[in-house]
């Protein structure tokens, strides 16, 4: 079949046809040598670290993502210890590290308090440091650092909850209207003027949050997935194209959560090489502000018509359940969940110092 080099993933509703095959990509992944995993104590910490694995009525998905976590944590054979609330960090938990996904605690900036709280113990734990945490979070900081290294990405204008009154500073035909630290797009609306932004950002604000209005790039998003490896430096995976039947129509909260019915995530290997250079430079970009963190995904938009490509956001610590970006990219390459976890927490454990020993390199 011929192939379309604007549409440059294996099937798109713009008439894409199959790309080139993806090059074999060096296994960088490693083991936790056995005497440290019996000696060392973790602590997971999840709102759903005691669940079952059946969905939540609230949550949705995320209480099976906390279990498949939990459960993956043990099968690699590491001492587990749990707890579903800040309230095991108050006092110093009797543990060696913390993993920690507690980052919905249903107040505003609620994913820094557990590494503020772990790092007045000094305790290790997974992830990245809170000041880290809270640049990344904040989409228009992430924005502003993307600019400052030539990173391409949409305008947009922040909107403090009590700041000063602000001007749109620029014009769009459609704006997109969202928390400037939410997640899965939660609260997020689609307006077609600033009247109507004013108006998402007036309610957003009476519930407590600064407010981001950007304005909106088609058509499809790519997620460039980067977690620590064998080397101790930062692992660029594959990266993942989200392609939707309706690449115009946002996603909602409800779908990404799994509270309505929208089957797994339409991701596709982004398989084009001269984009998937793109991304990597762009991303390559933006690690030194960052670095060091355990794992993250680095957000793009991306217009086959066009081939223009503009940054959106970076998430650390995202969600690293087996049926998302992460380790379906990994597993593109032969790493499957487990050895992907395992591969994380080892490089989180030597980074911090708390291994006895160099973790154990697979070979390719």
């Amino acid at each position: 079949m011929s192939r379309d080099r604007h549409c440059p993933v294996k099937r798109v509703s713009c008439g894409v046809v199959i790309a080139s095959a993806m090059p074999i990509q060096i296994d960088r992944t490693l083991r936790i040598p056995p005497a440290d995993k019996a000696r060392l104590r973790v602590l997971f910490l999840a709102k759903h670290a005691r669940a079952d694995g059946a969905a939540d009525a609230v949550d949705g998905n995320h209480a099976i993502y906390h279990h498949e976590m939990r459960t993956t944590l043990e099968e690699i054979g590491l001492n587990v210890r749990v707890a579903n609330s800040y309230d095991a960090l108050f006092e110093q938990p009797d543990v060696d590290f913390v993993v920690t996904l507690l980052n919905r605690g249903g107040f505003q900036n609620s994913e820094m308090l557990a590494p503020l709280l772990l790092g007045r113990h000094d305790m290790p734990f997974l992830g990245a440091s809170p000041i880290l945490r809270g640049v990344s979070d904040d989409k228009y900081l992430s924005k502003l650092i993307a600019r400052a290294h030539d990173v391409p990405t949409m305008p947009a204008q922040i909107f403090r909850r009590g700041g000063l009154p602000v001007e749109p500073a620029f014009r769009a035909d459609r704006l997109v209207v969202k928390p400037n630290a939410s997640s899965a797009s939660w609260g997020l609306a689609m307006v077609d003027n600033w009247a109507q932004a004013r108006a998402h950002v007036d309610y957003l604000h009476d519930l407590g949050h600064d407010a981001l209005v950007e304005a909106w790039a088609p058509l499809l998003d790519v997620a460039v997935p980067v977690v620590g490896g064998s080397e101790g430096e930062p692992w660029i995976l594959p990266p993942m194209m989200y392609v939707p039947a309706d690449p115009h129509r946002e996603r909602s909260y409800e779908e990404k959560r799994g509270l309505v019915e929208a089957g797994d995530d339409p991701l596709v290997l982004v398989e084009d090489a001269d984009l998937r250079a793109r991304l990597e430079d762009m991303t390559r970009r933006l690690l030194p502000e960052l670095w060091p963190f355990d794992y993250g995904r680095f957000e793009f938009r991306y217009d086959p018509a066009t081939n223009d490509l503009l940054f959106m956001e970076v998430n650390l610590s995202c969600n690293l359940w087996s049926k998302k970006t992460i380790s379906r990219s990994a597993a593109s390459i032969g790493v499957d969940h487990a050895a992907l976890v395992e591969t994380i927490v080892g490089h989180s454990l030597a980074r911090q110092g708390l291994l006895s020993q160099a973790p154990i390199r697979v070979a390719a």
